[in-house]
Formats: structure tokens, C-alpha cells, sequence
């Protein structure tokens, strides 16, 4: 019978409506759902007309059948608490999985929440395809034992909090974390998204001292504003890349020295030793390194230290590798020119700007860095047989974002949401989301939008959960990956809302 796509549309007094005017074509894949926060979720409600006959649906890989009434074949499925919740990624959008025995023709949703708000979920409708997406889901292998970050504020989770002191003030982590969580967010970052989609914790950063942070599935070294490249003297951000390696190894060493000790009490909180070996390394850094560099250098000469800038990064892989580390995930950098804070000071000429209203020289020099950065991934794979290392195209995940922001339910591709200023861009340099300064002789603070889930970027700089989430959902998909895993796709991603 194949399957059908639909997208709940915006909230009414009740719930939702169930809209039958996408098509496969038209409803984007990947996650396209953000609006379902804590708390809230309490069921879903579907009323189909007599001539059709819904049976079940798949949750977390569970099949569980539908209730009906005797007049009006309501179906009511609920309570389903937010931890039970998931959206199915397929070879199309995600949703919930649902099997019928007729032909669809028509049919409203609604579901109960306590309070209205506006659900973006396209609905998988199907019956033979089931059994065969969780097969395919099952079959991949990211089951490493732990995992250990590298990289700047794209996936740091509060190294730079904890290292400097650093604070983030609300509206940070207010979508998912309810209170600032040391990411420079709204809510959750990639690196949430792909821990969670394989079954792992958060993790926890190493300069986090306090409250007995766990270790046991590894270790995030990254911390915002960090470079390759090692810091200058005027560097507001100490911990390179050179650093974090240099962070490892001593986590590993201690970690080592403490599994030797007779005192099991430790041992919950650490990796095992053979971690190391088996964990998967992964690297979302070099952003900074080109953005920094736009501020005193033109762009030939922003280009030309790209070499030095891999050398460093290649460095400091050889490193890790010499330390028994042979699983390496490496993401590219995305389209910086398209960051408000680049398009603000850099873009005050339209001559500067392309077609999206990015800087063009900021995505040119991004693009070298990926192209080289590329080359040296497969050098790296052919240096070391017995390694894998994979290459990550975040730049066309993210540009694709941009460029069809419509089509994945956002509103604003380029404007943070998180800023002071309005239109066009939102953002001022010297009033950081949700702070209070004195601009022009009046205090003005620099506050979040009513809805995050609309903008892709979140202060100008950072990207929002629901863009995070949609780009971790196109990670997953293995097409923008080398080697490529898409043959091995459709991926489960449980989104624990």
C-alpha cells in the first residue's frame, strides 16, 4: 500500500488540524517537529470517518494498538508522557507510524495539550513499510562505548562557563533545559541530537568540576570561541584545539592511574579502560579560525593560512591516533557568511552579500577549508588502515537550510532571534542575548523572539534547537557523509521531548 505524508498544521482551541496537501515532494525530509516542550505532551486524539480503519501505531519500535468507539470511531491514543514520545526518521519526514487498512481519503487530528501552541510533525502513514524501517534502524552500528568531543561553541556544553566563568544569561536553554546549560542555545546542540540518537547522556564538559559530573560514555573538551590554531596573546578564548588534546590526554592518563586504584567508588564515573580504543573521537572546530581572521586580514590572506590551519589539525589527530584513538568524526565548517553577526560588520555593502544575503567572502574561504579539510580526511584514512574516519558536510546541510528555510517550516533563515536591534538582522556586537547594557544613553537588553522555533539562528551566531535538531536529522540520513552510511538508512532518532 506504500505510504503517505501529512503535516499537523497550526494550533486551534482544541489541537490541531490534519492537513492532506503535502506531498512527498513538498514535506521536507528530516525532523521538521520543535514545539512539543516538557511537560505538555498528553496524547493525540485522531477522528477518521467510518470507511476507514486505523489499527495501531509504532512508538520507540512498539506497536501498540488504537482504541475506537462505537459511533463516531474515535481513536484515542494517549497518555504518552514526553519520554516516550519519537519521531520515526525515514527515506521521507519523520512522524508518528501509522498503519490503516483502506485506502486514505480523509481524516482531522487534533491533540490535547494544556495549552495551544503550534506543532510542525509530518505523519507517516503506512503498513508493509513498518516492520522494514526498524530492521534498517537496528542494523547500523553506532554503538560505541563512549564518545569524546572536540571543538568551539557549536559543541560545547559548558566548557567556557566552567574554564572562565563565562555567564549565559536567560533566554539561554530555555526550549529544553528550562535555564542557561553553558550552551550558547536555546535549547540542545548536534551533539545532543547524535549522542541521543545513540542511547548515550549528554556529555559532560571537562572543566566541569562541580555536582559529580559522570564520564562513564566519555568527555567534551570543546569550549566557545575556541580556534585550531593556537591562541595569540590577545586571544579572549584559551582553550585550542592544542589545548583540548593536551586536556585528553590527561583526562586519559588519570582515568588510567584511577582504574588501578583497589577503590571501586571512581568507576561509575569513568570510562573503561578499552573506551579509548573503541570510543568514537569527534571534531566540530576551524570555524572561529576563519571568522576571527576576517577582522585584520583580507581575504587572500584569510585563505592562504588555511594550510597552517590543517597542519595544526592534523597534528593534533596523529596525536589522539598515537593514544589508541581509531574512530574519528570530523565535521566540516558551515556557511559562516550566512551568521548575522558576519552579515553586520561585514556586509554593510550589498556588493559583498550573494544570493542568500551571505558575506561571499566568508563561504569562500569556508569552502577551501572544507575542500582541504576533505583532502585531509582521506589522507588520514589512507595513513592509518586500521582507523575510520568520517568526513561530515555540515556546509550543504546547513546551507541547504538556509536557502529553503520556507520549506522546513522556519521563518527567519538569517535574523537571531536572541538580539537587540529589529530588522533586518537583530543583532548588535556589543549586547550579547539576554544581556542589559546602556546603548546611547538608554538600558536596552537584548531579548529572545516569541517563537525560536522560526529562526534558524538563535544570537547571531549560534544556530536555535530547531535548527540543530533538523541539521543532526540530515547527518543521520549518512548521504552527506564520506564514506557515505545512506544505503544503511533510514536512521531511529528518538527525540526524548
Amino acid at each position: 500500500m506504500g505510504w503517505r505524508e501529512y503535516q499537523l498544521g497550526k494550533s486551534n482551541a482544541r489541537g490541531f488540524s490534519l492537513h492532506k496537501n503535502y506531498t512527498p515532494r513538498d514535506c521536507p525530509s528530516g525532523l521538521s517537529g520543535y514545539s512539543i516542550f516538557e511537560n505538555t505532551f498528553q496524547g493525540l486524539v485522531f477522528d477518521f470517518p467510518r470507511d476507514e480503519y486505523l489499527k495501531d501505531v509504532l512508538v520507540n519500535g512498539t506497536r501498540i494498538p488504537l482504541f475506537w468507539g462505537s459511533s463516531s470511531l474515535k481513536q484515542t491514543f494517549a497518555p504518552l508522557q514526553k519520554r516516550n514520545f519519537t519521531r520515526v526518521v525515514g527515506t521521507g519526514p519523520t512522524g508518528l507510524v501509522l498503519s490503516y487498512s483502506k485506502n486514505y481519503t480523509t481524516a482531522t487530528s487534533e491533540a490535547l495539550f494544556p495549552q495551544a501552541m503550534a506543532l510542525k510533525i509530518c505523519v507517516l502513514l503506512t503498513i508493509t513499510l513498518c516492520s522494514f524501517f526498524f530492521r534498517l534502524a537496528s542494523s547500523i552500528d553506532f554503538n560505541f562505548p563512549a564518545v569524546f568531543n572536540f571543538g568551539d561553541s557549536n559543541s560545547d556544553t559548558g566548557g567556557l562557563v566552567a574554564g572562565v566563568g563565562d555567564p549565559l544569561d536567560p533566554p539561554n536553554g530555555q526550549i529544553y533545559f528550562q535555564k542557561p546549560s553553558g550552551r550558547f542555545c536555546d535549547g540542545r546542540l548536534i551533539v545532543d541530537f547524535l549522542l541521543d540518537a545513540m542511547d548515550m547522556p549528554f556529555l559532560n564538559p571537562y572543566l566541569d568540576s562541580i555536582g559529580l559530573p559522570s564520564f562513564r560514555k566519555g568527555c567534551n573538551f570543546a569550549a566557545a570561541g575556541c580556534t585550531i590554531l593556537p591562541p595569540t596573546g590577545s586571544s579572549a578564548f584559551p582553550f585550542s584545539f592544542g589545548i583540548q588534546v593536551a586536556q585528553f590526554l590527561r583526562f586519559k592518563a588519570r582515568v588510567l592511574e584511577l582504574l588501578k586504584s583497589a577503590k571501586n567508588a571512581f568507576r561509575k564515573y569513568l570510562p573503561a579502560a578499552d573506551y579509548f580504543a573503541k570510543g568514537l573521537y569527534m571534531f566540530d572546530i576551524g570555524q572561529n579560525d576563519l571568522a576571527g581572521a576576517f577582522y585584520s586580514k583580507p581575504l587572500d590572506q584569510v585563505l592562504a593560512s588555511i594550510p597552517t590551519i590543517l597542519a595544526e589539525f592534523e597534528a593534533g589527530i596523529n596525536k589522539l591516533y598515537d593514544q589508541g584513538a581509531r574512530n574519528f568524526w570530523v565535521h566540516n565548517t558551515g556557511p559562516l557568511g550566512c551568521l548575522a553577526q558576519n552579515v553586520a560588520t561585514f556586509g554593510s555593502d550589498p556588493s559583498m552579500l550573494d544570493e542568500l544575503g551571505c558575506v561571499s567572502s566568508h563561504n569562500q574561504a569556508a569552502r577551501l577549508l572544507n575542500l582541504q579539510l576533505h583532502a585531509l580526511c582521506k589522507k588520514l584514512q589512507s595513513q592509518y588502515s586500521d582507523a575510520n574516519v568520517t568526513y561530515v558536510d555540515i556546509f550543504t546541510i546547513k546551507s541547504n537550510l538556509i536557502a529553503n528555510y520556507s520549506r522546513y517550516g522556519f521563518e527567519q533563515p538569517i535574523m537571531a532571534c536572541c538580539g537587540y536591534g529589529g530588522l533586518p538582522l537583530n543583532y548588535d556586537n556589543t549586547v550579547r542575548c539576554g544581556q542589559t547594557k546602556v546603548v546611547n544613553g538608554s538600558s536596552v537588553t537584548a531579548k529572545g523572539c516569541s517563537d525560536s522555533t522560526e529562526y534558524v539562528n538563535w544570537d547571531g551566531i549560534h544556530y536555535t534547537e530547531a535548527a540543530n535538531q533538523y541539521v543532526s536529522s540530515q547527518i543521520l540520513t549518512g548521504k552527506y557523509s564520506d564514506p557515505s552510511f545512506s544505503d544503511q538508512m533510514p536512521f531511529l532518532l528518538k527525540l526524548k521531548f
